[in-house]
């Protein structure tokens, strides 16, 4: 083959520096297509500390073992549910009086740079961390799939993770779903007493039917329902908990959840996602607190995620566990009654995807 000339060098070179170019322009446009697709959130009012409470926080992650520090609370964050943390952040801001004095944990296991500019965007004065799940992959491998695809997700896992994944001098947490909101003080909630060699605390429901969340093979091996003998064993929802973390370390709990869960992938012993592993460990051991802090089930059930009420009694936080979620059913123009009480909180600049929850 002869060899190219001068000129003819010269074109391939220029085809070689625009084909690059047009890759280059091509990725980028991709990703400017791929941020400008994630949510975007306006910010937030900011809401100051009573004059009784400790000097503000600084803003960001330099304050998480500051002994002013008086509320530590832990959630996951990730884009799909992204809308409902942000509701629930904010009205844990907004109806608690010293909420400078507020510590937020999240964990995430993906888009952290996205996420943190985004929390810190809407909240810029907000005292928070973001932690990476680094036990994801094992969770992973240790999620046997239940009745709902959105259950199944490792990130619904963290919480069994939190003593591990937060730093030692956040001893006692408040753990919050995302698809919630407080109408009360959560320093009250946090504050809640806990006796000695207990790590956890939470709303009781001892009317529900404990045994349906438990498989026929289950109750049939007396072998596993023994775990249950001598405990008043309770229903309680595990989005919302007080978490002593240093008992929880002590007690070996994340290990022990770890063991039911690797039982469930050799023998279908339940159907329910993560709650089944905790209240083998937890239910009938817990610290009970009043149902105010959990009017759960608003989302109606795993299946169709039909309305429902409120339980009776006074309400401090609204729970749309279930399946349906009161952002999705707002923009689709079929709201339940009650989700009318999360939109305040909503700080949804647009909605550019809908989220399959199924």
């Amino acid at each position: 083959m002869p060899p190219l000339s001068f000129s003819s060098s010269l074109l391939l070179l220029l085809a070689i520096l625009l084909s690059s170019s047009s890759r280059a322009t091509a990725a980028a446009a991709e990703s400017d297509g791929a941020a400008s697709r994630m949510p975007s959130f306006r910010e937030a009012p900011q809401f100051y500390n009573a004059p009784s409470c400790p000097p503000p926080l600084p803003a960001g992650p330099g304050a998480a073992c500051s002994p002013n520090a008086l509320v530590h609370v832990a959630m996951t964050l990730d884009v799909a549910y992204l809308r409902g943390s942000m509701a629930a952040v904010l009205s844990v801001l907004q109806h608690t009086g010293c909420p400078q004095s507020v510590f937020f944990h999240f964990v995430a296991s993906s888009a952290a740079d996205y996420l943190r500019a985004t929390v810190a965007g809407s909240f810029p004065s907000l005292a928070f961390q973001i932690y990476p799940f680094a036990d994801e992959p094992r969770v992973a491998g240790l999620i046997s799939t239940s009745i709902r695809a959105a259950l199944d997700r490792p990130l619904n896992y963290a919480r069994s993770y939190l003593a591990r994944v937060l730093p030692g001098c956040a001893r006692r947490v408040v753990y919050l779903d995302s698809d919630l909101v407080l109408v009360d003080d959560v320093a009250s909630l946090a504050s809640i007493p806990l006796p000695d060699g207990v790590a956890l605390a939470a709303p009781e429901y001892c009317n529900a039917n404990f045994t349906s969340y438990f498989t026929a093979t289950f109750w049939a091996n007396p072998a596993l329902s023994v775990v249950f003998e001598g405990r008043q064993a309770c229903y309680f929802n595990t989005g919302v908990m007080v978490m002593e973390l240093g008992r929880w370390r002590d007690g070996g709990y994340t290990e022990q959840i770890e063991e039911w869960m690797e039982l469930q992938k050799r023998m279908r012993i339940y159907e329910l996602g993560s709650l089944p592993p905790f209240l083998l460990v937890f239910a009938g051991r817990i610290a009970a607190v009043e149902h105010r802090w959990n009017q759960h089930g608003l989302g109606g059930d795993n299946y169709r995620g039909l309305c429902r009420d409120l339980h009776l009694g006074p309400v401090s936080l609204l729970h749309w566990s279930g399946k349906g979620k009161p952002w999705a059913r707002l923009d689709a123009g079929r709201p339940c009654p009650l989700d009318a009480l999360w939109a305040p909180y909503d700080l949804l600049l647009r909605a550019p995807f809908a989220i399959d929850d199924s």
